[in-house]
């Protein structure tokens, strides 16, 4: 069985306790997150999940039943194969530099930057802080040349949010 990272989108009810309820099934069901991101929708009464799971087939389509069965999940959308535009936040902080290393981060952020997607967001006497919003993958290349280049990288990220693709335009 291949153990791969699926991504399900949830509409459910906008109440106190749902996050923690859909949180329990899978720590109940020793299932691993890897991302959950929470958010109201355009209805205020209405939020969407973004979550991402590293299972196999059999436990994914376990996991979505026993999703559909609770009652405040409105809808379980299965996004593992499906055109999505999906971005995670993540800040940067880079200590401990002088003015010549923070020079180079301005350069790595340049270089990392999509159409505003990575910028410098505070700078202080010896520490840059970037700001990005990139897919999974290229965060993970910026925080792997940042960790090679500068000692002391302190990183904080959120989870993915996606939304499927109104084109065939994909991740």
């Amino acid at each position: 069985m291949e153990m791969k990272n699926r991504w399900i989108a949830l509409y459910v009810e906008n109440q106190v306790g749902v996050l923690a309820k859909v949180s329990g099934l899978f720590s109940g069901k020793s299932y691993n997150l890897q991302s959950l991101t929470v958010g109201t929708t355009e209805h205020e009464d209405v939020s969407r999940m973004t979550i991402c799971v590293t299972s196999d087939d059999v436990t994914f389509e376990q996991i979505k039943k026993q999703l559909n069965c609770m009652v405040e999940v409105i809808k379980v959308m299965d996004l593992t194969n499906v055109p999505l535009h999906m971005k995670e936040i993540l800040f940067a902080k880079v200590r401990n530099v002088d003015q010549e290393q923070k020079e180079e981060v301005f350069r790595i952020a340049e270089v990392f930057d999509q159409g505003g997607y990575v910028r410098v967001t505070d700078i202080g006497p010896e520490s840059v802080l970037l700001e990005c919003m990139l897919t999974e993958r290229r965060n993970n290349e910026l925080i792997a040349l940042l960790r090679s280049r500068f000692r002391q990288i302190e990183v904080v990220r959120g989870g993915a949010v996606a939304v499927e693709a109104i084109s065939t335009t994909c991740r």
